[in-house]
């Protein structure tokens, strides 16, 4: 999982990224330049922690979300698009953190001379909607001269893609970004080479100073959340020992750190969730798809796993906690064995059997 956080410049982007990831990276202008951060977070998981615990393994690893301040998007992506070094940044997400600016700050002035969210919420959809409405005009001048030599590839299936091409075409004119369109996983993967930016699910994160109240703007477009934070405070917090952001937490009645939130809402956003494997030597949590079937899951833990999959051993971790032992899981009956239809769910314990 990988999130790029992006704004306008001044909209406390790389803020925000302390914030979650407990960092120091120091913050100012950037505007008009490429500039990347980057950190691995582990996912705080009590439930790793419990089994760590009961097996008392030699290992124990969280699952990770990898998220990168980029800077460099201003507003002014002309006809060219956006510059190649950003967009092979952006391109390589599987998502973005939207960071827009709320706070009133006379010793960081705001480009436009004023802040207003809804203004750069939509500025910063519009450079998206003009780089992909590029990207296809191009691909559907390719397809016409593919279709017109009338050689390599079957004409029904040019046909077919330039109809889906149109479309989207049509869509992005409307000002409608493409994750709006509903599209089938099937459409969705037959597109990933091309990296469309307005593809991708998007939370909007609304950058609060410290006491304010978020701003009464809705964000109606699929794949996509909101939620707002005091990022300067958030940031502060971050740095402190856990005893020291516990106080500060009591005092401002914050109930839970940022990096615990975005955690989740990264999850919700990317429509992920957790699996476990277990034993003396490592006890580890894994990350996978809604939706996912027993031999995908395979693959995340080893691709080997995935290709000679039989079946999977599957207990769920309320069992395992309820029960107290594997060993009374079977006793019981709780352990199950699954095919390759299985739909794995959040908080499976898997031991996948195999054979290549």
């Amino acid at each position: 999982m990988k999130l790029g956080i992006i704004g306008l410049p001044q909209s406390g982007k790389t803020t925000i990224f302390n914030a979650v990831t407990r960092g120091d990276v120091p913050t100012g202008m950037s505007a008009g330049r490429v500039q990347v951060n980057t950190a691995v977070v582990d996912v705080p998981d009590p439930r790793v922690d419990r089994l760590s615990a009961m097996f008392n393994p030699k290992k124990t690893i969280y699952a990770k979300i990898t998220y990168v301040d980029i800077a460099g998007l201003d507003g002014s992506t002309g006809k060219s698009g956006i510059s190649g070094s950003l967009l092979n940044q952006l391109t390589q997400m599987d998502g973005f953190i939207h960071t827009v600016r709320c706070f009133e700050d006379d010793n960081v002035p705001h480009q436009s001379g004023s802040v207003n969210p809804l203004r750069d919420l939509g500025m910063m959809d519009s450079e998206f909607i003009i780089n992909d409405l590029i990207v296809i005009e191009r691909k559907l001048e390719r397809l016409a001269d593919e279709r017109k030599k009338g050689a390599g590839r079957d004409k029904a299936v040019i046909d077919r893609e330039i109809v889906l091409f149109e479309k989207m075409q049509i869509a992005l004119n409307e000002e409608k970004p493409l994750r709006d369109m509903g599209m089938s996983l099937e459409e969705e993967a037959s597109l990933s080479g091309f990296g469309f930016l307005t593809l991708k699910p998007v939370l909007v994160v609304f950058n609060l100073s410290e006491g304010q109240t978020p701003p009464q703007i809705e964000y109606p477009h699929q794949h996509s959340l909101v939620a707002d934070l005091q990022g300067k405070l958030e940031m502060e917090m971050a740095q402190l020992s856990p005893e020291d952001a516990e106080m500060f937490m009591a005092e401002y009645n914050i109930t839970e750190l940022s990096l615990n939130r975005m955690i989740k809402l990264s999850y919700d956003l990317l429509r992920q969730h957790s699996f476990f494997t277990v034993g003396p030597d490592e006890c580890r949590a894994w990350t996978v798809r809604n939706g996912a079937l027993a031999p995908e899951a395979a693959g995340v833990i080893h691709t080997d796993l995935q290709k000679g999959f039989i079946r999977a051993e599957v207990v769920a971790y309320d069992d395992l906690i309820q029960l107290g032992s594997m060993n009374e899981v079977k006793a019981k009956g709780k352990q199950r064995i699954e095919g390759k239809e299985y739909l794995v769910k959040d908080g499976d314990i898997l031991n996948i059997r195999f054979n290549i």
